[in-house]
């Protein structure tokens, strides 16, 4: 069963639709078949890296994309990005304000442990 996360506030359909809107932000969504650094997206989509990292910002805050961390033998891990939803509806309501919904997918096992140690990597820093 999806996850669905209805809007009660504007700020959460504004940083939804201000992500979309965003032709940078698309072309890095659309990249996004698997997870990828920062690095590697703005060499895929031929972003600058300054402009990648802010990209990115904005699709995290919107909780379009999600931070994970990728675990490197050699002991230098790398952040790693990936799309968290399927679909974005947008609705109007009853008493007609709008609603965004972000549907997310079930996550593996292996899914949430990544999201948890991300969480505990952004807590200890």
């Amino acid at each position: 069963m999806a996850r669905d996360r209805s809007a009660e506030e504007s700020g959460e359909l504004l940083s939804v639709l201000d992500a979309l809107d965003d032709a940078d932000a698309r072309a890095i969504i659309r990249a996004l078949a698997e997870p990828m650094t920062a690095s590697e997206l703005s060499d895929e989509c031929e972003i600058p890296l300054s402009t990648t990292y802010r990209k990115l910002d904005l699709l995290t805050e919107a909780d379009l994309l999600t931070e994970g961390t990728e675990i490197r033998a050699d002991g230098h891990h790398t952040t790693t990005y990936e799309v968290t939803f399927d679909e974005v509806r947008i609705e109007l309501t009853e008493d007609r304000k709008l609603d965004v919904e972000v549907v997310q997918p079930d996550q593996s096992p292996d899914q949430q442990l990544a999201d948890i140690w991300s969480a505990v990597r952004r807590e200890t820093k």
